[in-house]
């Protein structure tokens, strides 16, 4: 997996709490671009707000209203999660995160699944992550790979079974393997990879969003 060598303890002067202007990962390219697609989707959803407290919304714009917001939360909370170096738990957000994305993207092509979704989305009449993700990456998004792997390190990382362990892996002071359990703020990979595929899923919600309330698209800045 590549992970850094890092100290068992933080060093004295890392800060307890950190701040935008001294967070470990700051200046990176992944992280900056994660930034700017938060601001447009903050900038987007406020401007389609309004409509959405309206009356007359159809089924699927209620859904959205209830998972759209859902996954900008959880983006937010991945990237405070980041400032702060926990890295793993921002991975095990992303589950969360990708699965709304691919339900309201799943309900907006199969209509007629909006009675399940109102009455609960149970687990026996909703299709799984697996089949629902399959449909997103065969119609818009070609470049990742979406096969069962993919949807089993997520599953992975959610549900906490052995295979987990490996995201958790660091290397103590003498450079033995150990399994973290605060900050990492020496593995800019992992960074990286967080905030790359934050930005994916996030700017599939924008997406998914300026197609339900196309009114807003044109007044986001």
């Amino acid at each position: 997996m590549g992970a850094s060598r890092i100290p068992l303890r933080m060093a004295d002067n890392d800060p307890v709490v950190f701040m935008p202007s001294n967070e470990p990962y700051l200046g990176r390219a992944t992280v900056e671009k994660f930034d700017k697609a938060i601001v447009i989707c903050l900038n987007t959803n406020y401007a389609l707000a309004k409509r959405s407290r309206q009356a007359g919304l159809s089924e699927l714009q209620v859904a959205g209203c209830q998972l759209i917001p859902q996954g900008i939360k959880l983006a937010l909370s991945i990237r405070e999660l980041v400032r702060q170096g926990y890295l793993f738990a921002a991975r095990v957000l992303m589950r969360s995160l990708i699965e709304r994305v691919a339900i309201i993207f799943y309900l907006g092509q199969h209509p007629d699944q909006l009675s399940a979704w109102g009455r609960g989305w149970k687990h026996r009449d909703r299709p799984s992550l697996s089949t629902m993700l399959q449909e997103l990456g065969d119609r818009r998004l070609k470049h990742i790979a979406i096969d069962s792997s993919f949807t089993s390190e997520y599953n992975s990382l959610t549900h906490g079974d052995p295979a987990s362990a490996v995201f958790n892996l660091t290397f103590g002071e003498q450079g033995e393997p150990i399994f973290g359990v605060s900050k990492d703020l020496k593995s800019p990979e992992v960074c990286d990879r967080v905030c790359s595929e934050a930005t994916v899923w996030l700017s599939e919600l924008l997406l998914t969003a300026t197609r339900l309330f196309p009114e807003a698209e044109g007044r986001a800045v």
